[in-house]
């Protein structure tokens, strides 16, 4: 079973956009998918379940709460997960509580617990993960627990300053908790072909050698709409242009 983590420190890099995209894709190839949500926004679990993230029953907060108890027997992390409205797709939600739980969590040295779950859980093919825009225990949970990580990036000074450390930063958590943990790529995200700023970043960044995809993903106001629709652009217009990079994505991670 494939476990992916989409990780960035940085916000507004996309990082729910292509959970849910790539999960959807995977869903409608007939995989049996599960989306993680740990982000406290909660945009992926609003995106999935159509703007209703109260028709989840049991969330992630849930999971993380009953791990702070003296039970030995823990429920499987499957009962934490909803149905979403797309056939094979299922998220388990976020949570508010997420921010008041972090503390006692990492008092009780629980951050393997999310690698645990996941190694007992049956039922899926692949497992997408959402984190929050911080390196933080819910970040470094994901990290753990998942065998593969991919890096959204934006094309700005700024963004790059920033994922060298995020590269170190990851490659420490892989030496430390997870050896199995592999970085796929950088995906460059919202990516303007025609602006030479862009162009040279991404050039600079593969002449460093580092592991940026031929993949990129464009920017499009259907992508927005797609957010306000509560539909993965698989399922809102499947021959738009960014719903094929989407796809091409996918097969290039999947190959």
């Amino acid at each position: 079973m494939i476990r992916r983590v989409v990780f960035n420190q940085k916000g507004g890099v996309g990082k729910t956009t292509i959970v849910c995209n790539l999960a959807a894709i995977a869903a409608s190839r007939g995989l049996r998918t599960l989306v993680i949500d740990l982000d406290t926004q909660g945009n992926t679990t609003q995106y999935l379940l159509g703007g209703k993230p109260e028709q989840a029953d049991r969330t992630i907060g849930d999971f993380f709460e009953s791990s702070l108890g003296f039970s030995l027997q823990t429920p499987p992390f499957v009962t934490y997960a909803t149905n979403t409205p797309f056939e094979n797709l299922d998220v388990v939600a976020s949570d508010t509580r997420l921010e008041d739980l972090q503390v006692k969590l990492e008092a009780k040295q629980k951050v393997q617990k999310l690698r645990q779950a996941l190694d007992k859980l049956k039922g899926y093919d692949a497992v997408f993960i959402d984190t929050p825009p911080a390196l933080n225990f819910y970040s470094r949970s994901a990290l753990i627990a998942a065998n593969r990580c991919l890096i959204p990036f934006d094309c700005d000074e700024f963004a790059r300053r920033a994922l060298y450390t995020l590269l170190e930063n990851v490659q420490e958590i892989r030496a430390d908790h997870n050896d199995e943990l592999e970085i796929e790529g950088i995906v460059v995200n919202q990516f303007q072909g025609r602006a030479k700023l862009p162009a040279r970043v991404v050039q600079e960044l593969r002449e460093e050698g580092q592991p940026v995809l031929e993949q990129t993903l464009s920017s499009s106001v259907r992508v927005k709409e797609s957010h306000e629709r509560h539909l993965p652009m698989i399922h809102l217009e499947p021959g738009h242009r960014v719903t094929q990079e989407y796809v091409a994505l996918y097969d290039a991670l999947e190959a």
